[in-house]
């Protein structure tokens, strides 16, 4: 495509109507249901060689500037420079870490020690710059539904901004201790947390339904409030995913472990798809990635998928050690199944509603021949925690239990296809979230002890400090104690915006 060209924005539901970057941004999800993706795939302006003397902010201004066309060079360098700062603990923000011949890259270095840090560090300064250059007058309400990491990295970047409230539902016992105690123990006058009876997929369905509510939209504009959302179905959530395939490329180059051009793997954990679609979106704009490698859990809708052309989510949800993957309806899915469907709207709506209407649908022939870049499949519970334990046992780092699962899927993947190409696999969160199940995967003997005291024999062993997110929450106070029905969300929310 051309350079500098503008993007703009459709729903995967509608392609008729086109909205710029800011507006798909503040809206989060189409009004029709479906989610925005671009009308084009820029092309990275630069050879890979000068992304190689970059630093992350300035690759970040580079691959962003190119979706984000109607920001001016200005807001999008100021939004970056708030979000990529002393708030994570490295300066590389997203370092590469070589263990047994393949590269880890953390995404965990950031305010809640997890990947969403690297988008929702910047989503609300993205949020509040569109919301001046559309000239909203309203404050703006986030509201999202969490497997375990959005919510907290959510609640952590809207925290006190200006012009927003964050509204954050997470599955009452879907969600690690930690995970937990980092979200109940947020403070800030515009945050609210609430648990639900039920998993994630219901916390999303019913985000979803609030947003496609016609009269509690009504009720909300009354009082000078509307929705937007910070889920991964928002662009302004995907995009800055992106630059860190981008960064993890160059760093390879700059460090002379690959040749100019050289094709690399990459692997991702994943339940929703946002992660790898990422990386799909950042092979599509010119890196020279190969494949893309889908990394499930024991809820392995997605490996079925690739494996079938049937994506079937009538199946037993299954609770695991990698709770943040426990996802049944991906709903990032659907942006890719649009671009492979020839970006037609029709084609896409039919299958969302045979999704919606029976639970799974089944691709075309010709759709299941564009997706020869991926490759799927899964990690059970055992062979998670053994993973973990060899990996310890063989080098001393530590891997958390989604990257674990990833590091299982590529070992299959490897023993599969013979494939030698020089792997990077996205590492999504730090094992400090994870403690009793990374440590009872070490070594059993460590389950007698509480939640802190793994924390502080983790950091012992794994001879890595305690991370500041970990410290903080040792002696929080619990500010959020709501509990709800997944029937009750609307009224939740109502009580919480004080609309009778």
């Amino acid at each position: 495509m051309v350079k500098g060209m503008e993007v703009l924005y459709s729903s995967t539901r509608d392609s008729g109507k086109k909205v710029t970057a800011s507006q798909a941004i503040l809206k989060g999800l189409s009004e029709d249901g479906g989610l925005f993706v671009p009308d084009h795939i820029p092309t990275l302006p630069c050879s890979m060689r000068e992304f190689a003397d970059k630093d992350y902010q300035d690759t970040a201004y580079e691959v962003m500037r190119l979706f984000l066309t109607d920001f001016t060079e200005e807001e999008l360098k100021g939004c970056i420079a708030r979000a990529y700062d002393s708030k994570f603990d490295t300066e590389v923000i997203a370092p590469l870490v070589e263990a047994e011949g393949t590269y880890y890259l953390e995404l965990f270095h950031g305010a809640t020690i997890a990947f969403k840090d690297m988008a929702l560090s910047i989503l609300p300064h993205l949020m509040i710059t569109s919301a001046r250059k559309n000239h909203v007058e309203n404050e703006i309400v986030i509201l999202t539904a969490t497997s375990g990491d959005t919510g907290k990295a959510a609640l952590a970047g809207f925290a006190g901004v200006e012009g927003t409230k964050i509204i954050v539902f997470y599955p009452k016992n879907g969600v690690s201790p930690i995970q937990e105690k980092q979200m109940v123990t947020q403070k800030g006058d515009n945050t609210f947390v609430v648990g639900i009876h039920g998993n994630f997929d219901d916390a999303q369905t019913g985000v979803k339904t609030l947003f496609n509510d016609r009269q509690l939209a009504e009720e909300m504009a009354e009082q000078g409030l509307q929705f937007s959302s910070a889920n991964s179905i928002n662009i302004g959530r995907l995009v800055p995913q992106v630059v860190y395939y981008v960064y993890a490329y160059a760093q390879l180059l700059k460090e002379d472990k690959i040749q100019d051009g050289e094709k690399i793997n990459v692997v991702v954990p994943t339940g929703n798809f946002g992660n790898i679609l990422a990386a799909f979106y950042a092979k599509n704009m010119g890196v020279p990635i190969n494949k893309l490698i889908c990394a499930s859990n024991e809820n392995k809708v997605l490996y079925d998928f690739f494996m079938t052309g049937e994506y079937d989510r009538n199946r037993e949800f299954k609770l695991t050690s990698s709770p943040s993957m426990d996802i049944l309806i991906s709903s990032n899915l659907e942006r890719l199944i649009y671009r492979i469907a020839g970006s037609d709207a029709q084609k896409n709506v039919s299958l969302m509603q045979a999704l919606s209407k029976h639970g799974s649908y089944q691709i075309t022939e010709e759709m299941r021949e564009q997706l020869t870049d991926f490759y799927g499949n899964y990690a059970d519970e055992k062979e998670t925690a053994d993973r973990i334990r060899q990996m310890y046992e063989n080098t001393g780092y530590v891997l958390d239990t989604h990257t674990a699962v990833a590091s299982a899927v590529y070992q299959k993947y490897a023993a599969d296809s013979g494939d030698t190409t020089k792997t990077v696999i996205a590492s999504t969160a730090s094992p400090f979230k994870f403690t009793r199940s990374v440590m009872n995967a070490i070594d059993q003997k460590y389950d007698s002890l509480s939640d802190f005291e793994l924390v502080d024999e983790l950091s012992r062993i794994g001879n890595v400090d305690v991370p500041g997110a970990i410290k903080e929450i040792r002696t929080a106070p619990v500010v959020h104690d709501n509990v709800c029905d997944k029937t009750e969300m609307k009224a939740v929310v109502k009580q919480f915006l004080h609309i009778v």
